[in-house]
């Protein structure tokens, strides 16, 4: 364990200069590095894994670099939709997206944001909550990653948000469980965009400032580069922050049209708010490149007649809608710099990943507050998973990473509930921080306690994380009972020491100094509070779900996308369109190839002149 660890006792309470904590980092990592080198000389396939809010990517970390897998579409993204088609079967990916246009309650989105939480979504009579979504989500991934290796794949490094909690980063191992993957490390968002970036620039000396502004989450890592180390200096974030909330700004606006309320209208108009968030993102990316765009307004049923008015948005309207949801950017920044002690200037370049960082206004606040121009040479959307790919590889001993040392911090604080004294009255329910937020890991911090009762053999250390003083207000991630502390007066000394490590490992360990007895409990990022009998069940459940095989993706993803484009037809052009969707599922139904090809080509190009619903990612 890391307590055996003569580096981080070294390191821990001592020589806290800028120096003294690069020295500690180097030694500290590179023994581990070697260590794990030795230990393990079979490599095995492990791949990167960015499961994100509205897209998901896939990839590994090859002798070239890092590369992106492409799905059965041919595309390096995947929409995070599930949906649940007429025959029961599970859609993943575009084909769910284009069904959750036209049959809302049958699809699910966005529920990443879900994570860790007791949420559950319907579909299709049976209750999902967002581990089992990502986990379908995490299946379509991995089965595209077969089809490219030729083998099955049951390792993985899957990123999430920097403030994503325990729960958060537990229930996303439980998604990984439920896909059939052992998962060796959850990293931050941002911090695999820092790897993806510093891989062929990590010898330059410099400090960068990475901003992730994804469709949900907004995540800001301080990071920096020397001597083939990429160290996080500190992270903050906002889980309720993303491209998805620009889009609702000019959603709601075109609702008003129609009388609604967004939060109303979800519930009596479904179809309405589906259809109107498509147009509404389409449009977004339109305002992002400075054009105009029009927004059809539909009615209650998500349908557009010959009369159907229209909305124009221009880019001005769309900067004065958003710009007090773009300032909620600001204090994540201030956290990040606060922690890591350091000011603005101090920041040689800033980088912009995630795909809403696309729109001109929150590149224009950011160039104002650091006073420089933010870079983007990676594609924002794929920088994370190439990050992830390169820390896959990281563990996975790829040789062409061999002089490359990647370190993290702790995302919140760990501690453990104290009493206080008021005068004669003794209040508990206080919240005593050991390693505080944006540590960097591996870490391990000790301090003394005092028992207050006279005679008091025992004692309770209940472990919290969270930023609030009061632990009602934190998360309880376990109880260490310390017990045969010898009798006396109040004021018997114990020694509490927390240990935590890359993996998210919270090693507790509780010593009565009179008697040198220690115990100790070990907190790791399992499936939540679920026995692994529970976690067993669930991933046997998920396995019983049919799901259609990635190869029959592409006539999924055609036909219901055609069907979405039918409902926005005059009935001339709609007759055309069922004619060629008739003859298009009866080919699939004879499984005659000539066939299927014939009606595909004659309805994509039905398609590209009818479909105006879709656009290029922003």
């Amino acid at each position: 364990m890391l307590a055996d660890c003569c580096l981080c006792y070294h390191f821990n309470g001592r020589d806290n200069t800028n120096e003294g904590r690069r020295e500690h980092v180097l030694l500290c990592l590179r023994l581990a590095n070697f260590h794990h080198v030795i230990v393990r000389e079979v490599i095995l396939t492990i791949v990167g894994i960015d499961l994100g809010t509205t897209y998901s990517a896939i990839g590994y970390m090859s002798n070239d670099g890092p590369r992106l897998i492409s799905n059965s579409l041919g595309r390096l993204l995947t929409p995070s939709v599930v949906g649940i088609d007429r025959d029961g079967s599970v859609l993943v990916g575009e084909a769910a997206k284009e069904l959750h246009v036209v049959a809302p309650q049958r699809c699910a989105a966005v529920f990443k944001r879900y994570m860790g939480s007791t949420r559950t979504v319907d579909l299709d009579g049976k209750k999902y909550d967002a581990s089992m979504l990502s986990s379908l989500v995490l299946r379509s991934l991995l089965a595209d990653a077969a089809a490219h290796f030729g083998e099955p794949v049951s390792r993985a490094v899957i990123t999430v948000p920097a403030y994503f909690n325990d729960n958060q980063r537990r229930a996303t191992l439980l998604a990984g469980r439920m896909a059939g993957l052992s998962v060796d490390r959850i990293i931050n968002e941002p911090t695999a965009a820092a790897i993806a970036y510093g891989i062929n620039d990590s010898e330059a000396e410099k400090l960068i400032a990475v901003l992730d502004l994804g469709g949900g989450t907004f995540d800001v890592s301080v990071v920096e580069f020397y001597e083939g180390v990429i160290e996080v200096r500190a992270s903050s974030g906002e889980c309720f922050l993303g491209g998805e909330d620009f889009t609702r700004v000019i959603a709601s606006r075109v609702l008003e049209q129609q009388g609604y309320v967004y939060e109303r209208a979800e519930v009596e108009a479904p179809l309405l708010v589906a259809r109107t968030m498509q147009l509404c993102e389409v449009a977004k990316q339109q305002l992002s490149r400075g054009i105009d765009a029009q927004i059809r307004v539909a009615d209650d049923q998500g349908k557009f007649s010959g009369t159907s008015p229209s909305l124009t948005v221009t880019p001005q309207q769309f900067r004065k809608w958003t710009e007090s949801i773009l300032s909620q950017i600001d204090r994540p920044i201030r956290l990040a710099l606060g922690d890591a002690k350091l000011s603005i200037r101090d920041v040689d370049e800033v980088i912009l990943v995630g795909g809403a960082t696309r729109m001109p206004a929150l590149r224009e606040r950011v160039a104002r507050y650091f006073g420089k121009e933010p870079r983007c040479q990676l594609n924002p959307d794929e920088a994370i998973a190439l990050g992830a790919s390169v820390q896959a590889g990281l563990i996975g001993n790829n040789r062409a990473l061999e002089d490359l040392v990647v370190t993290d911090v702790s995302p919140f604080t760990l501690g453990f509930e104290v009493a206080k004294s008021f005068g004669r009255e003794v209040r508990d329910g206080y919240f005593s921080p050991l390693i505080n937020r944006n540590t960097p890991i591996p870490v391990s911090e000790s301090t003394v306690v005092s028992t207050i009762h006279s005679n008091q053999t025992q004692t309770a250390i209940h472990v919290y994380q969270g930023e609030s003083r009061r632990t009602e207000e934190n998360l309880l991630l376990g109880e260490l009972l310390v017990e045969r502390i010898p009798k006396g007066p109040p004021g018997a000394k114990v020694e509490i020491r927390f240990t935590y490590d890359l993996n998210g490992v919270l090693e507790v360990e509780a010593t009565v100094q009179e008697t040198k007895e220690t115990f100790s409990l070990v907190i790791a990022q399992h499936a939540g509070s679920l026995s692994e009998a529970e976690v067993a069940a669930a991933v046997a459940a998920m396995q019983t779900l049919k799901i259609h095989p990635r190869d029959e993706s592409v006539n999924r993803l055609l036909v219901r996308r055609a069907e979405r484009v039918f409902q926005e037809l005059c009935l001339t052009d709609r007759q055309k369109l069922e004619e060629l969707i008739d003859g298009f599922e009866q080919s699939l139904e004879m499984k005659d190839p000539t066939a299927i090809e014939k009606f595909a080509l004659a309805i994509n190009m039905f398609l590209e002149h009818f479909d105006h619903g879709s656009d290029e990612l922003a």
